[in-house]
């Protein structure tokens, strides 16, 4: 009996740092069924800051689609990942505002206790801010700020980038050698 692969959903909202959603999809493409959802907003971003998300093999749904298979509780996959996870639609996941697929399908996703992501792209945080990651957290989610480390000393933006991804695909249970993982200062 074949092992079925495992199925994710990846949100791109409108922050900066697509090349982490870029990075993520580049990964998941080829080891799971992988459907992407892409905000206009995050479209623009992308193309500004040179990205592109043509080119996957996957299930591309609009954003304003509210009927795709992902929106209900009854189509069953392993997770998703916001990323990057602007305020804006941190905001509404975290107080239950569904108005589009990104939202609806991490409504879903919280309300049937799959894993659900939320890489944050902003700094500074203001007290609204916490408290939306606060309230996510406490519906679920896992908040993990696009913060990547140094100790693996990077030499390049990619190696910032894969740290982080790295991280998410760990909490996706994605198998991985992305970045080095910490071994001690004396090792």
């Amino acid at each position: 009996m074949t092992a079925m692969k495992k199925e994710f959903v990846v949100g791109v909202t409108g922050a900066s740092g697509a090349i982490y959603a870029r990075r993520l999809l580049e990964v998941l493409c080829r080891e799971a069924q992988v459907h992407i959802i892409i905000s206009d907003v995050a479209r623009q971003i992308a193309t500004y800051e040179g990205v592109s998300f043509d080119g996957f093999q996957a299930t591309y749904h609009a954003n304003d689609k509210l009927f795709a298979s992902i929106a209900s509780g009854s189509h069953k996959y392993d997770g998703m990942v916001v990323i990057p996870c602007s305020s804006k639609t941190l905001a509404a996941i975290a107080n239950g505002y569904a108005d589009n697929l990104i939202t609806r399908t991490a409504d879903v996703c919280l309300k049937e206790h799959r894993t659900c992501i939320l890489v944050t792209r902003e700094m500074p945080l203001s007290k609204i801010h916490l408290k939306n990651m606060l309230a996510a957290e406490e519906a679920g989610a896992t908040i993990m700020p696009a913060s990547p480390g140094f100790y693996n000393k990077p030499e390049k933006i990619d190696d910032l980038v894969d740290m982080v991804v790295s991280r998410v695909l760990d909490h996706l249970g994605v198998e991985n050698n992305l970045s080095q993982r910490w071994s001690g200062y004396d090792a």
